[in-house]
């Protein structure tokens, strides 16, 4: 559980916590509408969640920090369930491992969804509760915003799922293909100063945002836009994944491990290359951003082309004179705190701080990210081999 700001001096009026909380509820469901009753279930790696894993472990995220602590004489739904939905948090108890959650069969997804009714009931019934104060909105807006990164695991997970299937079945034909856009390019300049990152004013934000401070940043130029296909497909024709040179010495291990060839999702069919996306399998769009790219074919293509990866300094300083929001953008940061960060007690001190290790920053958003749901402060973060986001590369110098 992440620790939040919000600066309110009144308490918002009942009716948009309604509608906030039926309209975030609601888009989860909404993203599992196109599924088969199969897809649900599929788990096909450790870091892929089972779509009915996402829609349960949310419910019981409200159930566990909210209901259970602050209803009176509210009765849990199932007691096997803080088993089966705990994520990761050691203070609340035993959990199933995450490389575990494919293989549960049981609960159905009906059980689920009966679930997720039930907390919804008892979810209304606490937001009319006279007891309601800041702090519990607090928390309240709390599980809204991860229930929102799990809309987002969730997206990208069901592309995962369906595009390892060996059919390639499209997620929704109706679905528009965000993924193909791009903007004119140019380089933005900034000169060499001291500079303001961190979050401040009213609104949510998470704990490793907070703690704004200075920096000192030397001149630079960002890319006011993101590396296409056609120049990602340069670099790959090049020799790129073949050359030891443009790697950092892990990457290169995983290029070789993992006999890398291009980025996720790229099949090369009778000497074409194809990629897979939400509509299906279909031709690559060479204008638009290239997407599903770890941290390590990110570093190596900044380097064939003789340039690097903005920092997460740069990056912030940048947004307000950047297009951003189709990718998460790997920064050349390693997810540390922020100066006088503090973890928190209990299970809220969990989310962030423990991270804080072996992983890179990501800045912006993506294709899958909720809307309102991020701000040129969200210090998103991986690990360095990941590709199943939608990450993508801005280039700086």
């Amino acid at each position: 559980m992440k620790n939040i700001n919000l600066a309110v001096s009144v308490l918002p009026e009942k009716q948009v916590l309604y509608a906030k909380y039926l309209t975030v509820r609601g888009y989860s469901e909404e993203l599992c509408r196109p599924l088969e009753i199969e897809d649900y279930v599929v788990q096909p790696m450790a870091d892929v969640s089972p779509p009915k894993w996402h829609l349960g472990h949310t419910t019981w995220f409200f159930e566990t920090f909210i209901l259970i602590p602050h209803l009176p004489n509210y009765q849990v739904f199932d007691d096997e369930y803080n088993f089966v939905f705990n994520s990761y948090y050691e203070t609340i108890g035993s959990r199933v491992i995450r490389t575990d959650r494919g293989n549960l069969s049981r609960p159905s997804v009906a059980d689920i969804y009966n679930y997720r009714r039930y907390v919804d009931k008892h979810m209304i019934e606490f937001l009319d509760a006279e007891f309601l104060t800041q702090n519990l909105v607090d928390i309240f807006v709390l599980g809204l915003n991860h229930e929102q990164q799990h809309q987002e695991l969730l997206l990208t997970d069901i592309k995962y799922i369906l595009g390892h299937n060996p059919l390639f079945p499209p997620y929704s034909k109706e679905i528009k293909s965000a993924e193909y856009a791009n903007h004119d390019r140019e380089y933005v300049r900034f000169k060499a100063g001291i500079y303001e990152i961190g979050f401040e004013g009213q609104g949510f934000c998470f704990d490793n945002e907070q703690g704004r401070h200075k920096v000192y940043l030397d001149d630079f130029e960002i890319e006011n836009t993101l590396v296409t296909n056609k120049q990602y497909l340069d670099f790959i024709q090049a020799g790129g994944y073949s050359d030891f040179q443009f790697w950092h010495a892990e990457g290169w291990d995983w290029v070789k491990k993992h006999q890398a060839q291009a980025p996720l999702y790229w099949h090369l069919i009778d000497g074409k290359w194809m990629i897979y996306t939400l509509n299906g399998l279909m031709d690559i769009y060479l204008e638009a951003a290239v997407c599903h790219i770890n941290f390590y074919e990110a570093a190596a293509y900044a380097s064939w082309r003789g340039m690097r990866l903005p920092t997460e300094a740069e990056w912030e300083v940048s947004a307000d004179h950047i297009s951003w929001g189709e990718r998460w953008e790997w920064t050349n940061s390693a997810y540390l705190p922020y100066p006088r960060f503090k973890k928190e007690a209990g299970a809220v001190g969990e989310y962030n701080g423990k991270f804080m290790i072996n992983q890179m920053v990501l800045r912006g958003a993506s294709i899958a990210t909720p809307k309102g749901h991020s701000r040129k402060t969200y210090r998103n973060f991986f690990q360095t081999a990941h590709q199943w986001q939608f990450t993508g590369i801005r280039l700086a110098r």
